[in-house]
């Protein structure tokens, strides 16, 4: 199998451990390679292989020290596309000519021949489950292996990890402040960091929450529902209805044709024009704005959404639209509604809705009044936030810019810190606190009150006992003796799980479909007490050890 001409690869014993005995295909970008690292982990590999030390057994965790966007929680993103990099990864014999070029000329070409040999054959791999809510300092994944191959592993794989969670979780807070029960559209392509940047924020934003996206790569890629319509320029294209040709449309059960349906329009028009109760607002509307409108409504009868505010959206957008979805629903098609492009959209939505609602109940057409009205223009959480507020009428938000680039904070900052090494438990010290590694090969728990909400997630040394249910644990802060506390869950989850076995011979749990880690997503979001993951002024979620000290005392935040 290839991706961007490279050849996937997979050895016999990493084969068996996939049960399905399958190849799994490569990373989504093929860019995504062993070369894709900082050069010093290989300078890194040829002193471990220089010194006999390239195969001993290590252990290193990929974390992160900070919650992002001033928040208290995160969703963990980026896992399938790690464990495609690991089940792939092999050096071409052109890749590894690049390294010896690369590398300082005393580099040896015995070094060369290990380097054509190494895979992830002998590399285990524990992961939370994608699309879970993480917590600082608590392991998203944990690589065992020969040292200097995990080495190689670490920047490839914080790459894959540190945008995953960060637009995953941008989009799950997008989402928490417009409400589960409104539709959410992914509108970031021309804005996001190039191609990659672009499709990854798609894919991210619908496991965070997104119902769909404009990204037509994206939709193809992975599955997610595709929505878009018309932008101003193909408002402003048209001049008159009178560019109209092809003005017939067959009804929607195909039984008669409406042969000009231009007419049909501006009769409808003038039906709602002098209706007593909307006031007389609608005047003269903008002709070049109708002639848009019917020619869309001609293409897409089914599917007829029109953007509104190319020049004024109560005096002509709305009436334009009201009296096309009425000529539509004279021979059975049903509009979807408008979106609002800018200005106020609380007032507007409210103001549209009214008429909407009017036309209804005058007219006596079912279901007009609950036209979907999307609304976009540079939205963030903020302005989401402001418009709950004020009030409005809006059913779909279309968010680009500040989403997909993650304008409010730039990276995660995950980190890939060495905690054990043949069998060793390693630290890493510093002056500064948060910075302190912990220490050890660690197992990793989260613990469920009898609400159903989470309370603490604790970490504790491999070989210690794990917590039960109903039994009661001391959970204990290692750098303040004073904040310790006793929990009795009712349920208790184990986080890390086997995805990808090695040699271990140790049942790999297989990759689920995009569209079970979005839903395992807002499942989380649902599990944690919502005064910690609010957006003002959130509660901490507590992270702690329990009193075994066996994650060797360091810090626990």
């Amino acid at each position: 199998m290839q991706a961007g001409g490279r050849i996937l690869f997979i050895t016999m014993e990493a084969r068996a451990s996939q049960n399905a005995g399958r190849v799994m295909d490569g990373p989504t970008n093929p860019m995504v390679t062993p070369l894709l690292t900082d050069l010093y982990q290989f300078t890194m590999a040829y002193a471990y292989w220089k010194a006999g030390k390239h195969n001993e057994r290590a252990v290193f965790d990929l974390y992160f020290r900070k919650n992002p966007f001033g928040g208290e929680f995160t969703v963990f993103a980026g896992l399938e596309e790690c464990i495609k990099l690991i089940a792939n990864f092999k050096l071409t014999e052109e890749e590894v000519s690049f390294i010896h070029k690369s590398l300082p000329g005393s580099c040896e070409e015995g070094f060369l021949n290990y380097l054509r040999e190494i895979d992830c054959s002998d590399v285990e791999v524990y992961a939370i489950s994608e699309g879970t809510v993480v917590f600082p300092k608590v392991p998203l994944l944990r690589l065992e292996g020969p040292v200097a191959v995990v080495q190689l592993l670490e920047t490839p794989v914080l790459n894959l990890v540190n945008f995953a969670s960060l637009v995953t979780t941008n989009a799950a807070r997008h989402r928490l402040v417009a409400g589960q029960s409104k539709m959410l559209f992914e509108f970031g392509l021309r804005r996001a960091q190039g191609p990659d940047g672009a499709i990854g924020a798609s894919k991210y934003c619908y496991i965070g929450g997104f119902d769909a996206t404009s990204n037509v790569a994206a939709g193809r890629l992975f599955g997610i529902p595709l929505r878009g319509t018309h932008s101003h320029a193909f408002v402003s294209s048209f001049m008159s209805p009178d560019e109209i040709l092809e003005r017939s449309l067959c009804s929607s059960d195909g039984s008669s044709t409406c042969e000009d349906f231009v007419t049909l329009v501006h009769s409808w028009f003038s039906k709602i024009q002098w209706l007593k109760s909307l006031g007389g607002i609608f005047g003269e509307t903008n002709q070049s704005e109708l002639a848009a409108f019917i020619s869309y409504a001609l293409a897409f009868p089914n599917n007829f959404l029109a953007l509104v505010d190319t020049y004024d959206v109560i005096r002509s957008g709305v009436p334009n639209f009201c009296a096309v979805a009425l000529a539509l629903s004279d021979l059975g098609y049903r509009a979807v509604g408008i979106r609002l492009d800018s200005g106020d959209l609380a007032y507007l939505s409210s103001e549209a809705r009214k008429i909407f609602q009017t036309i209804e109940k005058e007219l006596g057409v079912p279901g007009f009044g609950k036209m979907i009205i999307t609304a976009s223009n540079d939205l963030n959480e903020e302005t989401l936030d402001a418009i709950r507020k004020q009030g409005h009428e809006v059913d779909c938000f279309g968010i680009g810019t500040y989403l997909v680039t993650c304008y409010a904070q730039a990276a995660l900052g995950c980190v890939f810190k060495l905690v054990e090494i043949n069998n060793q438990p390693r630290i890493k010290l510093s002056e500064d606190v948060s910075k302190v590694s912990i220490p050890c090969k660690k197992r990793c728990y989260r613990l469920y009150g009898k609400e159903g909400y989470s309370l603490v997630d604790i970490m504790t040394g491999e070989n210690e006992p794990c917590p039960k249910v109903g039994e009661r644990i001391l959970c204990r802060h290692p750098f303040s003796e004073s904040k310790r506390a006793y929990v009795v869950p009712k349920r208790v989850e184990e986080l890390l799980k086997c995805y990808w076995p090695g040699k271990s011979g140790k049942v790999r749990e297989e990759l689920p479909a995009l569209k079970d880690i979005r839903d395992h997503c807002i499942k989380q979001l649902e599990q944690m007490r919502p005064d910690h993951i609010r957006r003002l002024n959130p509660t901490p979620y507590k992270v702690q050890s329990n009193d075994s000290n066996g994650v060797g005392g360091a810090s626990l935040t």
